[in-house]
């Protein structure tokens, strides 16, 4: 079980990658052209349409069958991921996010699960897909050449049922906020895209933000993402206080990944109340969110691979 985790992991990136290509492609041919329609000729003193010819492919049909073959490559990753972590569980008969590496992958499903939901519901969403591939590859690829651990049983520490509560809401909330950092990277593109008023493209920016959604629906689904995942993450901090207090005698003893965790907390409580308020512009914000989840990054790799503390198990 432990070698077919490994192989869907496997299976799950290169997937990803398939994704990349195809929302690379899908966004290179979009509104790229039309159909073409026959020419007419004439054949004396009257006009005929010429003898019509085999139909090719047409960009904006090649447009459609990109954009769904990306689709359907992120939904056979996000299956190969579940898979991983299943086997995995098996394997090592327990929760399967106990070290980096198994929490870095269940956070990418979260993303990419979430990214699937909204995606199937708002037409307008599926542009930021190439994003969210993107990251995955990048945190699947950190994680499986830096952090992985081969499946085993954890140090004392976390044989508790607290880990199953506690570290299932950091992965869920992580993976909202993943989304959340991404759409606001797509509105501070899309953003300074409009306010340069550039109808053709000058950079790669520019290539990238003329094909997302407008600022609106952007900001609505950064907002409604970090909202829920602040939620979770509060529930996260409680629990992981909770757990403290029974593993250690004390709820909260301001620990490095503690003390990050409650930083990302203000953090993105700072982003909800500037959200709130009419006066903020959506670009800050956005940077907020962005200021917001490189916290996250920070605790996630920076505490448990070079600061030391009580939480520092990467591969525990």
């Amino acid at each position: 079980m432990a070698a077919l985790s490994n192989q869907l992991f496997v299976v799950s990136v290169v997937a990803y990658l398939a994704a990349v290509i195809a929302f690379a492609a899908a966004h290179a041919l979009r509104g790229a052209g039309q159909s073409r329609r026959p020419t007419p000729v004439l054949v004396g003193a009257s006009s005929t349409l010429s003898a019509p010819k085999a139909p090719a492919l047409t960009r904006s049909a090649s447009h459609r069958r990109a954009g769904l073959g990306a689709v359907v490559a992120m939904v056979v990753a996000a299956l190969a991921q579940t898979g991983c972590l299943i086997t995995r569980a098996v394997a090592a008969g327990r929760v399967p996010w106990g070290n980096m590496y198994e929490f870095i992958v269940a956070l990418t499903l979260v993303g990419t699960t979430a990214w699937l939901v909204l995606a199937f519901r708002r037409r307008e969403v599926r542009p930021l897909g190439l994003y969210v591939a993107v990251g995955a590859v990048v945190l699947l690829g950190v994680a499986g050449m830096r952090v992985y651990t081969p499946a085993g049983p954890l140090v004392p520490a976390l044989q508790s049922v607290w880990l199953a509560v506690h570290v299932s809401a950091a992965a869920i909330a992580s993976g909202l906020f993943l989304l959340g950092f991404l759409a606001a990277v797509a509105l501070l593109l899309r953003a300074r895209y409009d306010a340069r008023g550039a109808r053709r493209p000058t950079d790669l920016r520019d290539t990238l933000a003329m094909r997302l959604p407008a600022l609106a629906p952007l900001r609505r689904m950064s907002f409604r993402l970090h909202a829920i995942g602040f939620l979770v993450w509060t529930f996260a901090v409680m629990a992981g206080a909770v757990w403290a207090e029974a593993s250690w005698g004390r709820y909260w003893g301001w620990d490095p990944k503690e003390t990050w965790a409650f930083i990302s907390w203000v953090v993105y409580a700072g982003y909800l109340h500037a959200q709130a308020t009419a006066s903020v512009r959506p670009t800050t914000g956005a940077w907020i969110a962005v200021a917001g989840w490189a916290t996250m990054v920070f605790n996630l790799f920076a505490v448990n691979l070079v600061i030391s503390g009580l939480h520092s198990y990467a591969g525990a």
